[in-house]
């Protein structure tokens, strides 16, 4: 599984819950789309957390980077109806801070042969 990771922070004046439910229609749709495995949505708590990163933290799951590709690809054509569920998203936040990370050992990997 690949986790594309989104953090950040919502713009002032937006509704926390207005957010919640935005992301969750995008993200739903993409999903219903077959377009990507899962995702959460999650918020900082008690304030920890390194301030680089923003209070929301959105976890898209992808079961290998063709998927992660196709939805990018999909979402590139800036058609509706991707494209409003997107710029739903995306005209609430600000800071935004993204990272793709895999699970690890990979499920690929052979032990005992690796030279370094």
């Amino acid at each position: 599984m690949d986790l594309y990771h989104v953090w950040c922070d919502l713009k002032p004046g937006v509704s926390d819950r207005l957010f919640a439910d935005r992301v969750g229609a995008y993200l739903g749709h993409l999903k219903s789309e077959g377009l990507i495995h899962g995702f959460r949505l999650t918020r900082r708590k008690l304030g920890l957390g390194p301030p680089e990163v923003g209070e929301f933290h959105i976890l898209i799951e992808v079961e290998n980077l063709t998927q992660l590709d196709g939805a990018f690809a999909r979402v590139a054509t800036r058609q509706d109806p991707v494209e409003g569920f997107h710029q739903c998203v995306n005209s609430l936040v600000v800071n935004a801070k993204f990272a793709l990370y895999r699970d690890f050992p990979d499920l690929v990997r052979v032990h005992g042969e690796e030279r370094f």
